[in-house]
């Protein structure tokens, strides 16, 4: 009577074991929808945009109740981790903030306190780069590069 028993318990355990892969298994590889408010927070509204190729787009985005920018690079198609990058800098205050590493769908994000400020900013994907200087600011002219290494 034991050896049904445990053929029984084998079985639920079995069929728990595969209705839990099931159950998981499409959210778990299910790709990530991220946002640069995703990455930021909420309050954070995207204000500049500039694209990395076609590999994806650093974001600047703006937090008007707290005077803070925030930068994030996200990638068009997440996926094996790739190096990544995303910075921004505000020259008038010397405060610089940023991340950088292998990531498999965004770098950052980074937060400065930037009101009133002209800000840089940008990032990179594999070995495309790109950065924006002189950005959001009604003083200078905004310069745009992209490089390819």
């Amino acid at each position: 009577m034991s050896i049904p028993r445990s053929i029984a318990a084998l079985g639920a355990f079995t069929a728990l074991a595969v209705g839990g892969t099931v159950a998981f298994g499409t959210t778990a590889s299910a790709a990530p929808n991220v946002t640069p408010q995703g990455v930021c927070g909420k309050a954070y509204k995207t204000v500049n945009s500039v694209p990395v190729g076609s590999l994806g787009t650093v974001y600047l985005t703006y937090n008007a109740s707290n005077g803070k920018n925030c930068v994030a690079t996200i990638r068009t198609n997440p996926g094996a981790a790739k190096h990544m990058s995303a910075y921004i800098y505000v020259p008038a205050t010397d405060e610089w903030a940023g991340d950088d590493g292998s990531f498999t769908s965004y770098a950052g994000p980074g937060y400065v306190y930037g009101k009133g400020y002209c800000v840089s900013w940008g990032g990179s994907i594999d070995n495309v780069y790109v950065s924006v200087e002189n950005s959001n600011c009604a003083a200078l002219k905004e310069r745009r590069t992209t490089e390819i290494r």
